[in-house]
């Protein structure tokens, strides 16, 4: 499971995801990608999920990408507590993703077979996602 070796603060606050992701927008080491649609939290057990389900439908073949990582810290408190006494302990991670953030790439295996485990990994994920090509991106490639 990924989660940071240190951060420089336990405890963070949620923020807001408004607007389109500027970076990680675009394919960078693969030839298909998995894109993001909508907003949202991935947790580290998702994303190890996706990536089981993308690696055991290829058979190992090629070469996954994992373009997402979880830095943010969940709190919870305990069930039945009293409100009050402070902010929980932090539970989990996320990774807060964009619309138009590239999640996963694949290299090194055909079209359909990288397409097909891109949306076997995308049913694992809380947010609504497409597969996308290399070519497809416009002129942010070289």
């Amino acid at each position: 499971m990924l989660l940071p070796k240190r951060v420089k603060h336990r405890k963070q606050q949620r923020g807001r995801m408004k607007g389109k992701a500027t970076r990680g927008n675009f394919i960078a080491y693969g030839e298909f990608g998995l894109q993001a649609e909508e907003p949202g939290w991935i947790t580290a057990n998702q994303i190890e999920a996706a990536r089981i389900a993308m690696t055991r439908h290829i058979k190992r073949g090629g070469k996954v990408w994992i373009k997402i990582f979880p830095d943010k810290p969940v709190t919870a408190k305990p069930a039945e507590t009293r409100m009050g006494s402070g902010k929980g302990s932090p539970e989990y991670w996320v990774a807060v993703v964009k619309p138009g953030r590239v999640l996963f790439e694949v290299a090194g295996v055909d079209k359909d077979l990288a397409f097909e485990a891109m949306r076997l990994a995308g049913t694992k994920l809380p947010v609504k996602c497409k597969c996308i090509m290399k070519e497809e991106m416009g002129g942010e490639q070289t």
